[in-house]
């Protein structure tokens, strides 16, 4: 790579080659684990290095973002909504996109259930937990899981497949992988998101089925 240009599709096959080392040590089937390339707020140009070198599965913050980059360019990509989400914006992250990973509350499991019902989308869904319990962060308490995915379920008749979460970044991921593995293991949910730029092969130790890398790929982003 040069020292003035980042190459994203080197990094992209940098990124792989990890993921797949990693998985090995674990007896893991490399093919298991999906790299999400975490979008949001880059520059096209970057973006289109990953989409041209085989990458098909993004992750965008917002609807609207999301909206704006990927209208014309909807053809063979996945779409994952990885940022919190208004209920307000629920019919239209229904209507674009093909993951969301933040279900976190019941007004959101409501809307999003009338959304699907109305627009007669299937829709891929996680639950998103807040394992580190951190006040400023989005996602279900631990304790308050299996009553939340439950209800997910009984209520609202939604079929989550997976859970997410966001470590604390001052502590070590590891077991916040862990307990989410646990919650899903328990609750029969076969998906784990979990893992970033910065610890991504320990999230494929601990049982990561996607992983969803930003920076690592993309490099810095440019400043504002």
């Amino acid at each position: 790579m040069s020292d003035t240009v980042f190459d994203s599709a080197a990094a992209r096959a940098e990124v792989l080659g990890k993921i797949a080392r990693a998985a090995r040590a674990s007896g893991r089937d490399p093919a298991d684990v999906t790299l999400v390339a975490v979008s949001k707020q880059q520059p096209w140009e970057p973006v289109a290095q990953v989409l041209a070198a085989g990458q098909q599965i993004f992750g965008e913050n917002r609807v609207q973002e999301a909206q704006g980059r990927w209208a014309d360019r909807r053809a063979g990509v996945e779409l994952r909504l990885i940022g919190p989400l208004q209920t307000n914006k629920a019919k239209d992250a229904v209507a674009f996109f093909d993951v969301i990973e933040t279900l976190d509350r019941e007004r959101l499991a409501k809307a999003l259930a009338e959304a699907v019902q109305a627009q007669g989308r299937a829709l891929r869904l996680y639950v998103q937990i807040n394992t580190g319990e951190e006040p400023q962060k989005a996602g279900v308490r631990p304790t308050e899981a299996d009553g939340f995915i439950t209800r997910c379920r009984d209520l609202y008749g939604l079929s989550p497949e997976g859970l997410m979460c966001i470590p604390p970044a001052d502590e070590p991921p590891g077991p916040h992988f862990a307990l989410l593995a646990k919650i899903a293991a328990r609750n029969g949910l076969g998906r784990l998101s979990m893992g970033m730029s910065g610890d991504y092969e320990t999230a494929v130790r601990f049982g990561a089925t996607s992983v969803r890398v930003g920076s690592a790929l993309f490099g810095p982003r440019p400043a504002a």
